[in-house]
């Protein structure tokens, strides 16, 4: 596996009300408002959200709820990978227990999803528009 950058950061939030006034309102990041409050326009990282707990469900299991039988992540960090099959292969035969994926996502992400053992959502992704040779800066 060939990791190109990290791709994003998001934390799973349970209040998005408290956690867009700490990020957007007590830190200054530049979040927007609605159902998924995010920015690329931080030095240093392509992307910046906050994720609902609920929307990750979405995102991995296709519910509503997180599944009581898995550890409930506390953010999301997503690595761009050169070849999703092959990092998702490679990941299976290291042992880690993929959630999900590879997939696309409804914005055109393709991804599969796994849990760190420290709980973080991590995704192995390829992102439409992060690639250097897309024209992003």
């Amino acid at each position: 596996m060939n990791v190109l950058f990290c791709a994003g950061f998001a934390p799973i939030v349970r209040d998005p009300e408290a956690s867009l006034a700490f990020y957007r309102d007590a830190l200054g990041l530049p979040l927007g408002d609605g159902e998924y409050p995010a920015t690329g326009n931080i030095d240093g990282l392509k992307h910046f959200g906050l994720w609902r707990l609920a929307d990750a469900a979405r995102s991995c299991f296709d519910v509503d709820e997180w599944p009581s039988e898995v550890p409930v992540p506390q953010g999301c960090v997503e690595f761009e990978v050169e070849d999703l099959d092959a990092a998702t292969n490679d990941l299976r035969a290291s042992g880690c227990r993929v959630l999900t994926g590879p997939r696309t996502e409804p914005w055109g992400q393709q991804v599969s999803r796994l849990l760190s053992p420290e709980g973080l959502l991590i995704g192995v992704t390829i992102t439409p528009g992060l690639r250097p040779d897309e024209g992003r800066h």
